[in-house]
């Protein structure tokens, strides 16, 4: 019982700081990737629920972002920004 008792709060100090382990390099391209929907979005159109979400995600969890804005940009014939 000691031990999972350690292993949850190791893992419990232990998650945060992943969450602060994004590549800067990723983090940038996700901004790009929302900058460049939002520039070439549908002004009338209603975007994915996705979308917004994704782009909310880019500083915390640009992995999880990216594959969603790439297909949003793709599905909509848009050119994605290149990758630094």
């Amino acid at each position: 019982m000691k031990a999972l008792t350690a292993m949850v709060v190791c893992a419990s100090v232990a998650m945060p700081l992943f969450a602060y382990a994004q590549s800067p390099a990723d983090v940038a391209y996700c901004n790009k990737l929302s900058q460049t929907y939002r520039s070439t979005a549908q002004l009338n159109s209603t975007p994915d629920a996705t979308v917004p979400t994704a782009m909310s995600k880019c500083a915390t969890a640009p992995g999880e972002a990216i594959p969603t804005l790439e297909k949003a940009l793709t599905d909509g014939k848009v050119a994605l920004p290149k990758r630094d």
